[in-house]
């Protein structure tokens, strides 16, 4: 028990000693950006209430957005759910992520998970160089994937998942934006029960995911300066205590890290051009954007121009906290960082959750801490889901251990 708290305290120092502000002398440091954002957006209305934390949750259908191998433990035989995220509520009501989840457990210790995942980004209106109008456009992204969990014990699942992604930013006279992408998911889940005295029901779990690892995306046919996709490494742990019959609490912790090429200013504090920009013979394209997108999953740990310092800056944590009584109305908070200078998203989070027989409904409201506006912030994500288990017939899912 010990060390598993040790283990805990030093993953969460690490993170947040990746969060604190730090200047970069002689540096200038940029905010990593990326093609199709919304996918670095979990829509599911429990982790929105929870920092956004999705590791080491307990399973449930919308596990499909962070860990795909907590499904390999799903407790019923099949289910749907359905989210509603708004978008930059504050000056829009037509920018919405809207997105569908289905599971089935198609054997013993074995899942098979489907989502869509819809973003639209309303009604933008195009110009010429004069500002006259062109035409009117509405783009829409969307991502839909497969994925597969299983069980390799009673405690340790495996996922692996394959994701289709299309983006369609509208068209003139002259130019269509559109570009496609693959990329799939790899990640893990294990739950370990613990002796608590007086507590039964007690659990640590942990999972990590390696997520959108896949082809890179540019919107001409000719477009040499490709952009990569949001591909993500994340780590997170979790303790869950059964107080009693009727009185359930769980805190969890995630740190992310994005898998992408630190990007290099073109100019020094100076004016002068920064020679690591682009040396390597093609004028005009940042060295760091010609990187593959495999090169890139090992290199965005140890490129970042500030150091080790900068690097440690470049990953953002989450924490978390779900009240459950009598398995019927969970009570949430949490708390999300990223550094100031990465983006600077910092917001609290709450919610609520109420269940009744088959059907569940998840509430998620962002609360802003920082002067840095965040598309999510002051809005609510909405998560219905259904579970069911074949009539006559006792849920296919393994059961996860429970302490003696």
């Amino acid at each position: 028990m010990k060390r598993i708290i040790t283990g805990i305290l030093v993953m969460c120092i690490m993170a947040l000693s990746g969060s604190v502000y730090a200047q970069f002398q002689g540096v200038d440091t940029l905010v990593i950006t990326s093609a199709v954002p919304f996918l670095r957006v979990n829509p599911d209305g429990r982790s929105g209430a929870m920092g956004d934390v999705g590791m080491a949750l307990s399973p449930d259908a919308n596990a499909v957005f962070s860990n795909s191998a907590r499904m390999a433990f799903m407790e019923h035989d099949f289910g749907v759910s359905l989210t509603f995220v708004p978008w930059l509520r504050g000056i829009a009501t037509d920018v919405y992520m809207a997105d569908l989840v289905g599971y089935y457990n198609i054997k013993r210790k074995q899942t098979l998970a489907t989502s869509l995942r819809y973003f639209s980004l309303g009604q933008i209106q195009f110009t010429d160089i004069n500002g006259a109008e062109l035409n009117s456009v509405r783009p829409v992204e969307l991502a839909f994937d497969l994925n597969y969990a299983r069980a390799l014990t009673d405690r340790f699942g495996l996922a692996i998942g394959l994701r289709y992604i299309n983006s369609n930013l509208g068209s003139t006279d002259q130019d269509r934006f559109v570009s496609q992408a693959a990329s799939a998911d790899v990640s893990m889940f294990h739950t370990n029960p613990i002796n608590v005295k007086k507590l039964e029901g007690a659990k640590i779990n942990w999972g990590m995911a390696l997520t959108n690892i896949g082809s890179k995306m540019s919107y001409s046919a000719n477009a040499l300066n490709k952009d990569f996709i949001p591909a993500n490494f994340a780590i997170g742990i979790g303790a869950e205590i059964e107080i009693d019959e009727f009185n359930k609490f769980g805190i969890y912790t995630d740190v992310n890290k994005l898998l992408i090429p630190t990007p290099v200013s073109e100019f020094l504090e100076d004016g002068s051009p920064n020679p690591d920009y682009d040396n390597d013979g093609e004028p005009g394209i940042a060295d760091y954007k010609e990187k593959s997108s495999i090169g890139a999953l090992f290199s965005s740990f140890a490129d970042a121009p500030g150091g080790f310092q900068e690097e440690l800056a470049e990953f953002t944590v989450g924490v978390g906290a779900e009240y459950t009584y009598n398995d019927l109305f969970m009570l949430r908070a949490g708390y999300f960082y990223e550094n100031p200078t990465k983006g600077a998203r910092k917001f609290l989070t709450a919610g609520v959750g109420l269940k009744y027989s088959v059907f569940k409904m998840n509430f998620a409201y962002t609360i802003p801490t920082s002067a840095q506006r965040n598309p999510l912030d002051n809005t609510m994500r909405f998560t219905l889901l259904f579970d069911f288990d074949k009539s006559g017939g006792a849920s296919s899912a393994p059961a996860i251990p429970q302490s003696n």
